[in-house]
C-alpha cells in the first residue's frame, strides 16, 4: 500500500487539483495533474459507483492502482499532485502488467505536457 505521506489528507487539495490541473484521458482511466510546492508527490485514486456498485470492488480497484504506483514510485516526477480517475470496470479484471502499462502511459504523457509548458 502507498504510504500516507504520498496521499491527500483533505478535500481542499483534491479540489485545487481538479480546478487548476491539466487532464489526460485514456479510454479506461484519466489523470489530472498539477505542480505542488511540498517537495513530494501526492496521489489520489477516484472510482465512481457507476464503475463498481460495491465498496469492496471499488476498494480493490484502488488498492491495485496504489500498489502499481508504489512499486514504480521512483518513475513518477516529484513535486506533483496526481488524481487517477477510473472510468471502466475493466480495470478490476485487467492484468497487473497491463495496469502498470496504462499508469505508465498516463504519467509519461504528463511529463511531456509538463516539459512543453516549461519549454
Amino acid at each position: 500500500m502507498l504510504s500516507k505521506k504520498y496521499r491527500f489528507h483533505s478535500r481542499g487539495g483534491v479540489k485545487y487539483v481538479y480546478q487548476k490541473g491539466k487532464t489526460i484521458r485514456k479510454p479506461k482511466m484519466s489523470l489530472i495533474f498539477c505542480d505542488n510546492t511540498r517537495g513530494f508527490t501526492r496521489i489520489a485514486v477516484v472510482v465512481s459507483k457507476k464503475v463498481e456498485k460495491t465498496a469492496v470492488g471499488r476498494n480493490r480497484i484502488r488498492r491495485r492502482i496504489y500498489e502499481a504506483i508504489r512499486v514504480n514510485l521512483d518513475l513518477v516526477p516529484k513535486e506533483r499532485d496526481y488524481i487517477f480517475i477510473v472510468y471502466s470496470k475493466d480495470v478490476l479484471k485487467m492484468g497487473y502488467k497491463d495496469l502498470e502499462k496504462l499508469l505508465g502511459e498516463l504519467v509519461a504523457e504528463s511529463k511531456v505536457c509538463y516539459n512543453k509548458k516549461n519549454g
